[in-house]
């Protein structure tokens, strides 16, 4: 493994998250990767983005989410699932 591998692997550990101008800074100090060590890199920091993302709740969600609230009943599983969109939208997720 190079150097530059192992020092972006162990950033991705420790950061959960790397980009591009980490990966380019990192080859232009410790020299360029192999091949197959690029698409380890890659595959693991998919992997790493996925396991961070939160769903986001686009704004067709938050609006189709209000309808329900003002059509379902209170307290029923659609008004409470209706209301956490509503709520995660407003609180900007």
């Amino acid at each position: 493994m190079t150097e530059t591998f192992d020092k972006l692997k162990a950033m991705l550990a420790e950061k959960k998250t790397i980009s591009n101008d980490d990966i380019q800074k990192m080859v232009a100090d410790h020299g360029d990767m192999t091949p197959e060590e690029m698409i380890e890199l890659e595959a693991e920091r998919l992997e790493a983005e996925k396991e961070n993302k939160t769903e986001e709740v686009s704004l067709d969600d938050y609006l189709a989410a209000l309808k329900v609230l003002d059509s379902a009943a209170e307290g029923s599983d659609e008004f409470k699932k209706a209301e956490a969109t509503v709520e995660k939208y407003e609180a900007g997720g």
